[in-house]
């Protein structure tokens, strides 16, 4: 309905509510049915998984018009791990609307493809999977084997086999011995089939290219334009420059320059260059390595904007006030040279009075005017009302040489940083705008509403920290917001950042504009960073065409739309793979990092509440390891998804999310990343002990008061596990 009559934005939510509305007051044809009951045995396949990682199925062939119920897997140890798509005959317990499925047999298996570490024996050998989520190992018979050596990364292929027996692979090729600096990346880039080498034909017409020159470009050569980017950057897409505005009717107003590389100038459409991008979709970003979108000489060499060398851009003039709104902006297509290369401590230092040889003669020309426009456009972000969440983020850094692990350290948040991202943002937002003027395809960057569903669960979990979220209205960014500032300074301040972060929605691309949620924008797409985001470049491509801008490289005339749709589904779902394929190799960085302090005790906070344990986040470095349930003090536990909390029935223990914990290293896997912990005897809260953040408990018999009962779901006990029913994990 909101697609059929362009209802976009706030409005989106508006009808939501009033569909709800009708459909209790009767006005709805038939209304809500009751979901019948699934058959006690049935077909499943595994569709999604939960934040934490558990696998969540549906029925197979679901025809019915209302969602499926979820349908959880217990680990009854018939088959081992399960998968996306997996298919599996189950016995079905039903658990309020959801199911609890207790698998029969497997009838397909999903992925076709094995990544791991290859063992040999003297009939075979077998390989244990890099993916953590897969707990079995495959065999390997002496034929299947090739060249293969023990110890060596290997990807490997499914054999298709009947009955439930161990499961066979083929080695089809080998990665390198495992521990080598490049095995950690490449363990993941051959899971994820992301594409490593650059074809033929996209390599020869990269090394072809020729530095652009003047003609009819506009001359940006003489404006101070500078780079300001990360300290082991190599490609260089965007440039910035600020003034004061000297239009007597904008006092206080400054006129910026953002100059983006023109990749579009290189990669024509439909070229080798082109299809290889399209494929790749994105850069991919490891501690080790850069899988890039374009070849080196285009991403390093000419479309890289590096000091003292002219280089073709697309650059946008921008106009705003004293308070960072926009006036006016005018794209151009040009030919700039940087003044400088700087990394954003340089900048932020140079502010801070501590200017170097490289900064001090840019500091009060260039530096102090870029802070000056910052400045402007950080009050009226602030006045837009985005959503700003306070979720720490560790960097991996390694010896290249030798792939040691050289440190795990916060990411710093300087000025400098929001700087460039608030000039890119409102780059973006002109992009946007100019081809809605032009009544041009635009690939938007689209970020929704959260959910009715994701919302009512966050108020949930809320109501246990006795924090209201607005209810009965719709929900803007400023919201989230002012509901952080209320647990700012309190000792579940992280927790709720967690929590509204997972309440949101993912943001992708699409040829339909929805709006930006998170930045509070009604229309964005991603104009700035063209060299390692193939959405980039679709969009240069139709400003250049929009705006008849000289040159080539415009998209072409009648592109389907439909087509268009398609690309931006499969660079959402390439952005997507990059991001799991980039925390994979983190983890097993980090798990590297902590190899051999087996034994140690470590502060960490939960960061999952799940039937089969506690996921934890180790302070120190960022490391997520996950406590069994079976290791936790013997009790029967239940699982309070509102509260996101594990209850112990008898000694009325309480593990749930935002705790502090001291906690022992048990394992740290460098195969799949995963490290396994322990709880330090003693830690949790005992009975009558108040966490921060969880309602007050008595020692009397029950549950403890705010964790009701028809929220909770058994979860198997903790204790020895000879002694203890096993239910699920």
């Amino acid at each position: 309905m909101a697609r059929a009559f362009n209802i976009v934005g706030d409005e989106r939510i508006q009808l939501k509510i009033l569909l709800k509305q009708m459909d209790r007051d009767g006005q709805i044809e038939g209304g809500l049915r009751r979901m019948e009951p699934l058959a006690a045995v049935a077909v499943i396949q595994v569709r999604s998984l939960t934040l934490d990682g558990e696998p969540i199925a549906e029925p197979v062939g679901w025809s019915r018009n209302e969602p499926p119920p979820k349908i959880f897997i217990a680990d009854n140890g018939k088959i081992g791990a399960v998968g996306l798509g997996d298919r599996l005959l189950a016995k079905l317990e039903r658990e309020g609307r959801d199911y609890l499925a207790f698998p029969i047999r497997r009838l397909t298996f999903s992925p076709q493809t094995v990544v791991g570490v290859f063992e040999k024996t003297p009939t075979g050998g077998f390989i244990k999977p890099a993916d953590k989520r897969d707990r079995e190992e495959y065999r390997v018979a002496r034929a299947d084997v090739g060249d293969a050596r023990s110890g060596e990364l290997v990807k490997a292929e499914l054999i298709p086999q009947r009955g439930t027996g161990e499961k066979r692979v083929q080695i089809t090729e080998r990665l390198g011995i495992f521990g080598e600096p490049r095995t950690f990346s490449m363990a993941a880039i051959a899971a994820a089939d992301i594409p490593l080498d650059q074809p033929e034909g996209a390599q020869k017409e990269a090394d072809a290219a020729v530095p652009e020159t003047l003609g009819d470009r506009a001359d940006l050569r003489a404006i101070p334009l500078v780079t300001i980017d990360g300290s082991d950057a190599r490609d260089f897409d965007d440039a910035v420059f600020a003034e004061t505005d000297t239009d007597p009717d904008n006092k206080g107003g400054w006129h910026l320059l953002v100059a983006i590389a023109d990749v579009a100038h290189y990669v024509q459409p439909g070229s080798a260059l082109d299809i290889s991008a399209r494929d790749r979709g994105n850069s991919v970003y490891f501690p080790d390595r850069v899988v890039p979108m374009l070849p080196e000489a285009l991403s390093n060499g000419l479309c890289s904007l590096r000091p003292d060398e002219d280089r073709a851009c697309l650059a946008v003039h921008i106009w705003i006030d004293a308070k960072g709104r926009k006036l006016s902006h005018r794209f151009v297509r040009g030919l700039m040279c940087s003044k400088a290369r700087m990394t954003y401590e340089q900048v932020q230092a140079a502010m801070d009075g501590h200017a170097e040889d490289l900064t001090a003669p840019l500091l009060e020309p260039v530096i102090q005017p870029l802070y000056g426009a910052f400045r402007a456009l950080l009050t009226a972000r602030n006045e837009r009302g985005t959503l700003e969440l306070d979720i720490p983020e560790r960097v991996v850094s390694v010896d290249r040489d030798t792939g040691a692990v050289l440190s795990i350290a916060p990411r710093a948040r300087l000025d400098s940083h929001k700087l460039i991202e608030e000039f890119m943002v409102l780059a973006n937002v002109c992009a946007a705008e100019s081809l809605e003027q032009a009544q041009q395809p635009c690939v938007y960057r689209i970020h929704d509403q959260p959910s009715i569903e994701k919302l009512t669960s966050l108020r949930d979990f809320l109501k246990t920290l006795e924090l209201p979220l607005a209810k009965g209205q719709v929900l803007m960014p400023k919201h989230f917001s002012a509901l952080l500032d209320k647990a700012a300074n309190t000792p579940y301040t992280q927790m709720v950042s967690t929590m509204v972060l997972r309440s949101q929605a993912q943001a992708c691309y699409s040829m339909e504009n929805i709006g930006h949620f998170g930045l509070a924008l009604r229309r964005y797409a991603h104009f700035t960073s063209p060299i390692r985001r193939y959405a980039d470049l679709l969009v240069h491509r139709a400003l250049i065409r929009g705006l008849h801008l000289p040159g080539e490289g415009a998209l072409p005339e009648g592109q389907d739309l439909e087509a268009l749709e398609k690309i931006c589904d499969h660079i959402t779902m390439t952005e997507r793979r990059a991001a799991a394929a980039e925390r994979e190799v983190q983890d097993r960085y980090t798990a590297a990092y902590l190899a051999g302090r087996q034994g140690e005790i470590f502060p960490g906070r939960i960061t999952g509440v799940t039937r089969f344990g506690l996921f934890v986040q180790l302070q120190e470095t960022g490391a997520d390891g996950l406590i069994p349930i079976r290791t936790l003090p013997s009790d029967f536990y239940h699982h309070d998804e509102k509260a996101h909390a594990l209850i112990g029935d008898r000694n009325h223990r309480i593990f749930r999310l935002g705790q502090i914990l001291s906690v022992q290293l048990v394992d740290a896997d460098l195969v799949t990343g995963g490290v396994v912990l322990a709880l330090v005897e003693g830690e949790g809260p005992a009975e009558g002990q108040t966490v921060p953040g969880s309602p007050q408990r008595k020692p009397a018999r029950g549950r403890p008061p705010g964790l009701k009962p028809a929220a909770a779901r058994p979860a198997r006990r903790g204790g020895a596990p000879e002694t203890r029913k096993k239910r699920r994990t």
